[in-house]
């Protein structure tokens, strides 16, 4: 066990992640949160965040962990991180004030020498602004993912680090913790390390709005982009963990943000950002996918439909509603009678009083013209298509993901309907 302690402060979705991971590699961690309902929980083992494997990380290691709601039990800490989620508008810009708030209030609990790192994420030259020597200020670029969020905090594929000066040895805390991950660790500029979390979110949004467009097409033209994904992934300027799967828009708040920060920066400062807003309308356009279909083949046709919508989190193993593709699919359908099923987010997300909330996801279909499944949760996949058909009184099925078996689902006789392919075959028209 190591003899550095490292203090968290927001308890969040990134918070929570990071100080599991920090105890899962054997240091002793105070994780501090003005909240003192969350405190509480944590106590008691249930965390503010859904993760797979998170509870069962923070009760192995619970005897190494402090929770507090007392900014100043940051004080024993060698390494404080400032961990909080940072809250986006409806456009993706960023609300600092709290960041700004909790870093003033962890400025004045800091032992002498103790080191501070921002892990939350920032604009380009938020760092240097703050008020707090250079040596003893750092910021790390996070990269967790909802749903995989302990893993990738436990096993970073490298490590970025905002420095004010980038040659000067780090402090020896800061130094014993980044090595217990065992990854290489890049120290830049503070402006190179918030720009650089920027950069890999552009890259992804990029491969994302490829698939979206080229899966689209495929819809039009007999293709199927389950075909087409394998081969770029073999090319090797592409590779094998490339984002292809087209979806439904991007979500979740963080794509969205660094999208807006790169259009901002751009007007700023004279560049181009074209392709960003691009990639952008791209996104629109595509979670519009759901509700089109719907349109054409059932909610145009019948006087009073009924449509079954499993899932409401905006990926699966997440509690994460921002910028859903369900939730903004529901709001189309304020006029209509609605079933629901997500087995984490609850039915009150909704605030539609035609919505029923269903006990399970075969219940959400019973009587229903049509289904989509909407967030691809594991557990959706082991529905059987036959017993779907069953309880539904249309044909309709909507699988934007795939999680349910094409063939499977055409043998019980569902109209089965998934983004990158057209059931139909060669559409020429719209």
């Amino acid at each position: 066990m190591s003899g550095v302690l490292v203090g968290f402060a927001g308890m969040t979705h990134l918070g929570v992640n990071s100080a599991a991971a920090a105890l899962a590699r054997g240091f002793r961690v105070v994780g501090y949160d003005p909240d003192r309902e969350v405190i509480e929980a944590l106590r008691r083992g249930d965390p503010p965040a859904v993760e797979p494997g998170l509870p069962d990380v923070l009760r192995r290691h619970a005897s190494r962990a402090n929770y507090t709601a007392d900014i100043a039990d940051l004080s024993r800490c060698d390494l404080v991180y400032i961990a909080s989620d940072v809250p986006t508008d409806g456009s993706g810009a960023s609300d600092l004030a709290g960041i700004r708030r909790l870093i003033e209030g962890v400025s004045g609990a800091l032992a002498r020498g103790a080191v501070v790192v921002v892990l939350c994420q920032v604009p380009p030259g938020f760092t240097r602004a703050l008020a707090l020597p250079g040596e003893r200020l750092f910021c790390q670029v996070e990269t967790l993912v909802f749903g995989e969020a302990v893993e990738r905090a436990m096993h970073p594929e490298r490590i970025i680090l905002g420095c004010a000066n980038p040659s000067a040895t780090l402090p020896a805390a800061l130094e014993e913790f980044l090595s217990a991950f065992a990854c290489p660790i890049l120290p830049m500029r503070y402006e190179s390390a918030e720009l650089a979390k920027i950069a890999i979110n552009c890259c992804l949004v990029s491969s994302i709005s490829v698939a979206n467009t080229l899966a689209e097409l495929c819809e039009c033209l007999g293709a199927a982009w389950s075909e087409i994904a394998p081969a770029l992934k073999l090319d090797r300027r592409i590779g094998q963990h490339a984002y292809l799967a087209p979806g439904l828009g991007i979500a979740g708040g963080n794509l969205e943000r660094d999208l807006a920060t790169v259009c901002k920066l751009a007007d700023a400062h004279g560049t181009d950002a074209g392709v960003v807003r691009a990639w952008i309308a791209n996104s629109r356009h595509r979670r519009d996918w759901a509700l089109q279909t719907l349109h054409g083949a059932v909610l145009s046709k019948l006087e009073d439909p009924v449509i079954a919508v499993l899932g409401l989190a905006y990926k699966q193993n997440t509690h994460s509603t921002r910028n859903s593709a369900s939730l903004a699919l529901l709001a189309h359908l304020a006029p209509f009678r609605v079933r629901i099923f997500d087995p984490v987010v609850p039915a009150t997300a909704i605030p539609n009083p035609r919505c029923h909330a269903a006990s399970s996801e075969l219940d959400a279909c019973e009587g229903a013209d049509a289904l989509a499944i909407m967030t691809p949760w594991p557990q959706f996949g082991t529905l059987d298509p036959v017993q779907v058909a069953r309880k539904l009184r249309g044909k309709l099925v909507l699988d934007p993901y795939a999680v349910l078996n094409a063939v499977a689902c055409r043998a019980a006789g569902l109209e089965y309907h998934t983004l990158g392919f057209n059931p139909d075959g060669i559409r020429t028209e719209k």
